[in-house]
Parts: structure tokens; C-alpha cells; sequence
């Protein structure tokens, strides 16, 4: 007799066999593309709160060699509204990341990169560079792009560099490298190895090119935005229960480890933090607060943001 599949587990057997499929170009090329991951009603959305957050913080761009001249990056965005909570756990995106890392990962920053007309090309670079490890090491970082517009050539797709992720050293800042660029409608996802020689593209078209650079690392990996000082408690309160264990503030207790190594890093990351330390919700809401001039400006305070050049980690993404 013929086995019966109810319709619910046919679906479940299609998105194992599609998260199975990613995973092995990932661990081949170093990255992969989810098609049309998104709805784009929350693409639309996404990119409608961005240009209000734009306006409403005053957010101009870094003018440095490896943010930009012509790029405006918001920052620290899961202070801003529940839209963006769900940026993280989404379902078309987050069990691809678990299965390059587990799911004892963490998010390392979550940030928006709108790449404006005439743009340069971003030095090539890789997101775990500045981590003393040898090379090739095991996945330590897993980075995304959600195109909130359309990602072509012209317009500043993220230049990429297949099967890097396996060199045995990092890319050089000052050389030019041949490089595809990762070309996407806008809904779909690029998820990359940390390790992947990558950069954001020129913008030679007259239409700036948006993406949400969501951001995870290894939970025993220091991550780029310190989450428990960059989200007040109040707003941490409101998350939900998995979107609260990917900002450390809860343990997950679970891993696709079946070792207790992953439990005991996630569980040890909450409780080292416990109580928030050296915080209140109104100095963490003062930390994730953007100035005039920048919304990065706070990275200056080295104990509200962990980026470089006390961090392993550059701001990644384009």
C-alpha cells in the first residue's frame, strides 16, 4: 500500500528539501539566494519606514572608505517598531542561517543599507576578517540581504566572490577583484558564509538600491551591536520568545548540537548580562538614539555598540 502524506507534512517535506538545497550551495559557493522569500507588502512597508527613519533622525551618510560617500545605514533598527522584529525570525530565512550555524546563534546587528546613485564600489572584504582564526574555519557568521528594491549590476548588487569561503586567507582592502553580482528581485534574500569575500556594488543608475543587512553570528561570538545595552528592557519585554533568544536576553535550552555546548553558551551569554549591567532603559534608549550627523555616532561610546576597532567585526554586510 502507498504511503499517505497529510498536505502539512508534504510542506514540510518540501521546505526541509528547499532549506537542504541552500544550505549545500552555501557550503559550496559560500552563499545562496532565496527567491521571492519575502511578502512584498512588508517590502513595501520596510521601505516606507526606512525613508520616515531617514527624515526623522537626520541620517546622512558615514563618508568613509568602507560605509560610503553615497550610502545612508541605519543602525541598531529593532529600537524602532514592531515591523522590524520580524526581520530576524522569519520563517523563509532564519532555519537556513540555523543550519549554517545552529540555533544556539545570535544576532549580530540588524541595519538598513541604501546604496544612492553614484556611489563607489565597497573595498572587497569578508565579515569574520578581523577574527584571529586560521583559514578556512567552520561557519562563525552568517550574514543576509533582504533586497528591499531590486538588486541589479547597475544599481549596487552585493559583489560577490563564489566558493572564498574555503581560501585560506582574507581578501586584501586595496585590491580589485573579479566578482559576480548577486542580482535579485526585490522579496528575495542573499544568505553568505561570514567568510565569503563580498562588497556592496557601485550605484551607476539613478535609483537608490535598499537592502536590510540582518546579520547572526555563533553564540559564542561576540556580537557587532550589544544588544542588551543598544534595546531598552522595555522594548526587549515586548519581543517575542525566540526573537528574545537571538538577542540573548532569554536561553533557547535547544540546539541541533546534541552536545550541551550550544545550550550552555547561549544560556551563559543571557546570564552574563543579567540585570543589563551598566544600563537603564533610559541609557540604553540614549545608546540607540541617532544624532544629526550619523546614526552610528553612538559606536563611539565602546560599550553601547561592539564595532571596530574594539570589535572582531566590521559592520558587515555591503
Amino acid at each position: 500500500m502507498a504511503e499517505t502524506h497529510t498536505p502539512t507534512e508534504r510542506t514540510d517535506d518540501v521546505r526541509r528539501a528547499e532549506r537542504d538545497a541552500h544550505l549545500a550551495r552555501i557550503a559550496e559557493q559560500g552563499y545562496t539566494v532565496i527567491e521571492d522569500a519575502i511578502d512584498l507588502d512588508l517590502v513595501e512597508a520596510i521601505d516606507e519606514d526606512l525613508r520616515r527613519l531617514e527624515r526623522e533622525l537626520q541620517v546622512v551618510p558615514a563618508t568613509n572608505a568602507f560605509e560610503g560617500d553615497h550610502t545612508v545605514r541605519i543602525y541598531n533598527l529593532l529600537v524602532h517598531g514592531a515591523l522590524y522584529e520580524q526581520i530576524p525570525v522569519h520563517p523563509a530565512v532564519l532555519p537556513v542561517v540555523e543550519g549554517v550555524l545552529d540555533r544556539g546563534c545570535l544576532i549580530s546587528s540588524v541595519s538598513s543599507i541604501s546604496i544612492d546613485p553614484g556611489e563607489t564600489a565597497q573595498p572587497i572584504h569578508a565579515d569574520d576578517q578581523l577574527i584571529p582564526l586560521p583559514k578556512p574555519h567552520v561557519p562563525i557568521v552568517c550574514n543576509s540581504m533582504w533586497a528591499i528594491t531590486d538588486f541589479t549590476e547597475e544599481n549596487g548588487a552585493t559583489r560577490i566572490i563564489p566558493g572564498t569561503h574555503l581560501a585560506d586567507g582574507d581578501p586584501d582592502f586595496f585590491t580589485a577583484y573579479d566578482t559576480i553580482p548577486a542580482e535579485m528581485a526585490k522579496g528575495s534574500v542573499l544568505v553568505w558564509n561570514g567568510a565569503l569575500w563580498h562588497g556592496g556594488g557601485a550605484n551607476r543608475s539613478g535609483e537608490r538600491r535598499v537592502g536590510i543587512a540582518m546579520n547572526y553570528c555563533a553564540g559564542f561570538v561576540r556580537q557587532q551591536e550589544n544588544q542588551q545595552l543598544g534595546i531598552p528592557r522595555s522594548v526587549a519585554a515586548g519581543f517575542g520568545p525566540r526573537l528574545r533568544e537571538l538577542v540573548a536576553t532569554a536561553c533557547t535550552g535547544r540546539s541541533s548540537d546534541t552536545s550541551t555546548s550550544a545550550t550552555r553558551r547561549s544560556c551563559w551569554t543571557r546570564t552574563a548580562t543579567t540585570g543589563w549591567p551598566g544600563t537603564s532603559e533610559r541609557s540604553g534608549a540614549a545608546n540607540s538614539a541617532s544624532s544629526p550627523r550619523n546614526d552610528r555616532d553612538h559606536a563611539k561610546i565602546p560599550w553601547a555598540r561592539g564595532s571596530w576597532p574594539w570589535h572582531p567585526q566590521r559592520p558587515a554586510g555591503d
